[in-house]
């Protein structure tokens, strides 16, 4: 059995038909920052126990950015928001 992610826009849908794409980080580096700053933004990860903030993409379905909040322990998911409705660089 799969298990469900409820879209914002197509409600319940198998996990299978979206794919993860990434953290959510907290804040982008300015433009003009050194190149080891924009490295460690781009590859160096945390790996978190608990909540966690990712981007998905609805790509089955409505083809939507979305942002889900999962606990990486148990892969429960706590809220879905299409990502357009975040402001860039919050932690909303």
């Amino acid at each position: 059995m799969s298990s469900l992610v409820k879209c914002p826009h197509c409600g319940l849908r198998p996990r299978e038909e979206f794919t993860i794409r990434g953290e959510v980080p907290s804040q982008r580096p300015a433009p003009d920052a050194p190149a080891n700053t924009w490295f460690d933004h781009v590859y160096l990860r945390d790996n978190p126990r608990g909540e966690h903030r990712e981007y998905w993409h609805h790509a089955g379905g409505c083809r939507r950015w979305l942002v889900l909040s999962r606990n990486t322990v148990t892969h429960d998911i706590s809220a879905v928001v299409d990502a357009s409705t975040l402001k860039a660089g919050t932690k909303s």
